[in-house]
């Protein structure tokens, strides 16, 4: 699974790539690879957890994001291997 952290790098951008970066937020649920979008506080951007994809492909994606296309936001993808989990996120570890 994969954490990527969104940070505002340019916010006045934001508000004409907003509907762009929504699609990228939906796309990525409809594609069963989005588990979680939050906003990072106090609104300095954003976290979108990730499973049932590679880093290449995910690489691919997040550079599909308009927000990080146009430099509204850096993106850094941290990987993590689940050692324990709790049984609700037992999926995590398949």
């Amino acid at each position: 699974m994969f954490i990527v952290t969104l940070k505002f790098a340019d916010k006045a951008k934001a508000p004409q790539l907003m509907e762009g970066h929504n699609a990228w937020i939906r796309k990525g649920f409809d594609d069963g690879v989005f588990l979680l979008v939050g906003s990072l506080q106090p609104n300095a951007g954003g976290t979108v957890l990730v499973h049932n994809t590679t880093r290449a492909d995910l690489e691919i994606r997040v550079t599909d994001d308009p927000f990080v296309a146009e430099g509204v936001v850096s993106a850094e993808i941290q990987e993590i291997v689940p050692g324990r989990v709790d049984d609700r996120l037992a999926f995590l570890k398949a």
